[in-house]
């Protein structure tokens, strides 16, 4: 069995596409429309693997209105490995210098791993890992 994907509703998929390609060099499908269900969809293939699938639907509500440094029961956070402790750096200052907030880190975590946290542009995490 393989994983295949992972799937968040969101509000602006167009804005989560263009951040997933730009900063994580996912490349999207063609857009996905289905009139009788009013559904949008993107499939993000990322250059070593995974798809994340960015879906869209008017009546679909946000799960909370707390900010990304709070928990809750459900989706934790999207998980990237770049392979060196300088890629991490550099990614989590590039973001964190377009305005896209740090929830946590650079740092090493108590189970061995080099990372930081976080927040695209609709709150959703990302730990970036080495």
């Amino acid at each position: 069995m393989k994983l295949d994907h992972v799937a968040i509703w969101a509000e602006d998929i167009e804005l989560l596409r263009a951040f997933y390609e730009k900063y994580f060099g996912a490349r999207a499908n063609p857009k996905y429309e289905n009139e009788r269900k009013r559904l949008t969809s993107y499939f993000l293939t990322f250059p070593r693997g995974g798809r994340l699938e960015l879906m869209h639907r008017p009546d679909i509500q946000k799960a909370s209105d707390s900010p990304s440094s709070h928990e809750y029961i459900g989706y934790a956070h999207l998980g990237v490995q770049l392979g060196t402790r300088a890629a991490v750096d550099a990614l989590t200052s590039q973001l964190q210098g377009d305005g896209f907030r740090l929830l946590d880190g650079p740092r090493r975590t108590g189970d061995g791993y080099y990372e930081s946290m976080v927040a695209d542009p609709e709150g959703n995490r990302i730990v970036i890992a080495e």
